[in-house]
């Protein structure tokens, strides 16, 4: 029994660790994506920012994050010895060791960290083309060190918020982050956008929206992709386990819902635009599966095919009528971050009670206000002192000629030269 016990540890450590590693590699995902969207003379700083908004979350999270979330310490600790003798003793405490989750603590943190990575970067889609280089890394400390971890200590955790109330008694539940990491990113950037304003020439004064096409649309479809792919890791990682059957067939079942709901929104966002616009629209398409992996992302184990299927076209209908409204209200979003995953994000939570009796729908809307109001307005107060003290946007004539050349002192395709 000793060794099946220790079997299982390897094999849920294990699987954590490849969970974790592809979460990480979705930052190659935004990576391509935002850089697709953007246009041409903005590539090298949208690069920059998210290699450099990775780091950072990784080392904040290290240095205090994770504390405030969950209160580990994995800074100064170091390797410590594992003894075997003690984990099987954890195991055999439980009343059944196959419903357990014991694995290594520093693969948790792992896992945890590249999420937090995650929340940050679609925060960079949303400012891009016009925000400082060093002001939005600034935000990104904050936002990795602190804003995020507390409402993850709310969520995850299991904290009471400000010793008020706990979340989960209330019946809130999100399985892998519609809001916790989705709709808090999109709340982050959403008070970001609205202190920094729109692109020169993005809106008329006659009330006329004008399109700014991105440079590379090949290069935004395989990041989507790889985002797609890396879902998998995401949903799949936060079964938290696989070495049982119940728990491997739960992780299947997670697999197979986070791909239907992702083919979901595509078709839907793809059959909206034809009808609304007359024309495939590639850019709505793809964040018509995006807003499907979204929206299944708060409980992907407890729907049938069918309705994580239907879930995922629900957050591609979504989207685009999210997209235009925010247009509408003046609100530049250059790669629809905002309404990706913070419109589809809190569908995905009012989705939840629909196949999960454990969550009520007080419980998620109290979950959701909670997380919003915390992010929009801490964030929206960080901002804020930066725009008074480093300043956000960047000179009329920097965006004229692109942030490239001054924030980065390079440009990603030197070799068109401008008439």
């Amino acid at each position: 029994m000793d060794q099946t016990f220790e079997l299982q540890y390897a094999i849920d450590t294990f699987y954590f660790l490849i969970c974790g590693a592809l979460v990480m590699w979705m930052a190659a995902g935004f990576a391509m994506l935002e850089s697709g969207l953007v246009r041409a003379k903005n590539t090298a700083e949208i690069l920059t920012k998210n290699v450099a908004l990775f780091s950072i979350s990784c080392v904040m999270y290290l240095v205090c994050g994770y504390a405030i979330m969950y209160g580990g310490d994995y800074f100064l600790a170091g390797i410590a010895d594992v003894d075997p003798d003690a984990v099987l003793g954890d195991f055999a405490a439980q009343d059944d060791f196959r419903g357990g989750s014991i694995y290594s603590g520093a693969s948790d943190f792992f896992f945890q960290v590249v999420f937090v990575a995650t929340a940050m970067s679609i925060v960079s889609g949303a400012v891009a083309e016009r925000m400082k280089l060093w002001a939005f890394l600034a935000f990104a400390v904050v936002m990795t060190g602190f804003i995020y971890p507390m409402e993850g200590l709310w969520t995850w955790g299991g904290g009471a918020v400000f010793g008020m109330y706990t979340l989960g008694d209330l019946g809130f539940s999100d399985f892998a982050g519609s809001g916790i990491v989705h709709m808090a990113g999109a709340s982050a950037a959403l008070a970001g956008v609205i202190l920094l304003g729109a692109r020169k020439g993005k809106y008329g004064a006659d009330g006329q929206i004008n399109a700014i096409p991105g440079a590379n649309l090949p290069l935004a479809t395989l990041g989507t992709f790889i985002l797609w792919m890396g879902w998998f890791g995401f949903n799949g990682g936060s079964v938290l386990k696989l070495g049982d059957i119940a728990n491997a067939n739960a992780v299947a079942m997670v697999f197979l819902n986070t791909n239907t709901a992702a083919a979901g929104g595509a078709i839907a966002a793809l059959i909206v635009s034809r009808i609304m616009f007359g024309r495939a629209d590639l850019t709505m398409m793809l964040n018509g599966a995006l807003a499907g992996l979204v929206a299944i992302t708060a409980e992907p184990s407890t729907p049938t095919a069918l309705q994580a299927t239907l879930w995922g076209a629900l957050g591609g209908v979504l989207v685009v009528f999210s997209i235009l409204a925010l247009d509408r209200l003046k609100i530049d979003d250059p790669v629809g971050a905002i309404s990706v995953h913070g419109t589809c994000g809190l569908l995905g939570l009012l989705l939840v009670p629909l196949t999960n009796d454990g969550s009520s729908f007080s419980g998620q809307l109290i979950g959701a206000l909670t997380i919003f109001v915390w992010v929009f307005v801490t964030s929206l107060i960080v901002w804020g002192i930066l725009k008074v003290t480093l300043g956000i946007r960047v000179t009329e004539e920097e965006e004229y000629t692109g942030v490239d050349t001054s924030e980065c002192g390079v440009e990603a395709y030197p070799e068109f030269v401008r008439s």
